[in-house]
């Protein structure tokens, strides 16, 4: 008979190890978005090219790109509360509809900033 050891080993929920990786996942991918949105908005600034008509658009453009990013976040924030009740069939179909949303935010965050960086580094 094997000795029985003092704590009782615990059981992991795979799936529920899965949801809190793929949170803090886009958590970070979120942070690092920002602060590339950030720093875009700031060269912006620095340069002076906030006062031509390419720049305006552009500085449009990246703010729209932070709203963006704000609704992500909370929607990651809503993802977050969801993860933490129970009733998981339910919670998985309302977390995909919000991974979907959150996704298409980048995206579109994704190609703003890409804009940004091709117009910045023409102006250097």
């Amino acid at each position: 008979m094997a000795p029985r050891t003092k704590w009782p080993s615990a059981v992991v929920d795979l799936a529920d190890a899965r949801d809190d990786r793929r949170l803090r996942d886009y958590q970070a991918r979120l942070r690092a978005v920002l602060e590339t949105n950030r720093k875009a908005l700031s060269r912006l600034f620095q340069s002076g090219l906030i006062f031509t008509r390419a720049g305006a658009r552009l500085g449009r453009d990246l703010l729209l790109a932070h709203q963006h990013l704000l609704k992500v976040a909370d929607l990651l924030a809503r993802l977050g509360e969801l993860s933490a009740r129970g009733a998981r069939d339910r919670r998985d179909a309302e977390a995909e509809a919000l991974y979907a949303q959150v996704q298409a935010l980048l995206a579109r965050t994704s190609e703003l900033s890409a804009r940004s960086d091709g117009l910045l580094a023409r102006e250097r």
